[in-house]
């Protein structure tokens, strides 16, 4: 069944425009159609698992992980199709930038550098990264998500506010793309470690797991993950958790243990100790006071 939904916009603005639909609105097994703004880079946050996307003209398809995104350059409107042939929801959080304020950003006409850059974006060489592999959102770029979504003044401050996350996001992705660019074709240890977390965070998961998967001594897996990313495996997922335990307790219509499950927790005590100590309240008080 292919229909056009409202999309939910939290933000827009002359300069940007983000879009994230209510999970309420996209049954599973919907099609989902996204409108790209003429002379726009679309930042394409890809937040359920397996979501195919097709370009209205069919000649581009991609199949995207969950935690992948993409970021990319439409000279003119263009219509992009997504759906999953899981039986979960579509989700996603879009964030247009316009040409004006990229190049307003990057300044080209200041040295070569940065008219090479611009070049590159436009021409989509330097943002899409690998088209094989497309990047998975790091811990940061979560939390940036997060705040985006459930940021709470308006005005001005909320402008300001968006403005220097995605100036951040940009940061952050320009920095991948330079990491992307020196390594291997092949993925490194750690960037294998991350991805396996990034799927599985919600489960039991330990090094030992990790380590028959890749071929690798447990302890190994510890070290190079550390070295790479300056944090334990340990605390990464719970990062991960915990980020996904604070977005789904402003829905009351989900029990505590309901959310303790979904986040890897067997037990709502574990679950309930973890939060408290890293947000400085327990998960009934926090949606309590909501």
């Amino acid at each position: 069944m292919e229909k056009q939904m409202k999309k939910g916009r939290l933000f827009e603005s002359e300069d940007f425009k983000i879009i994230m639909p209510d999970d309420s609105v996209y049954p599973s097994n919907q099609i989902v159609y996204l409108t790209e703004d003429q002379e726009t880079f679309t930042l394409l946050f890809l937040l359920s698992h397996d979501i195919n996307l097709m370009t209205e003209d069919g000649d581009i398809r991609f199949l995207f992980r969950k935690n992948q995104y993409i970021l990319y350059y439409s000279s003119r409107e263009n219509k992009l199709k997504l759906w999953s042939e899981s039986h979960e929801p579509v989700k996603y959080l879009q964030i247009q930038v316009s040409h004006r304020y990229i190049s307003k950003l990057i300044n080209p006409e200041t040295n070569k550098e940065n008219e090479e850059i611009m070049e590159k974006m436009i021409r989509n060489q330097f943002l899409f990264l690998h088209k094989q592999t497309p990047p998975y959102m790091t811990v940061e770029m979560h939390l940036i998500l997060n705040e985006i979504m459930t940021y709470q003044q308006r005005g001005l401050i909320l402008k300001l506010f968006i403005e220097a996350k995605i100036i951040k996001l940009l940061i952050l992705i320009f920095e991948q793309f330079k990491e992307k660019k020196i390594k291997e074709p092949k993925p490194e240890i750690p960037e294998l470690i991350k991805r396996f977390i990034d799927e599985n965070y919600h489960r039991n998961i330990k090094a030992e797991e990790i380590g028959k998967l890749i071929g690798v001594n447990q302890n190994n897996i510890r070290k190079e993950f550390k070295i790479q990313y300056h944090t334990t495996i340990a605390n990464y997922m719970l990062e991960l958790r915990m980020l996904k335990a604070k977005k789904l307790i402003v829905d009351k219509n989900i029990m505590i243990k309901e959310i303790a499950i979904e986040c890897g927790y067997e037990y709502i005590q574990n679950f309930t100790r973890a939060f408290k100590k890293k947000f400085g309240v327990s998960p009934e008080n926090l949606r309590n006071n909501k």
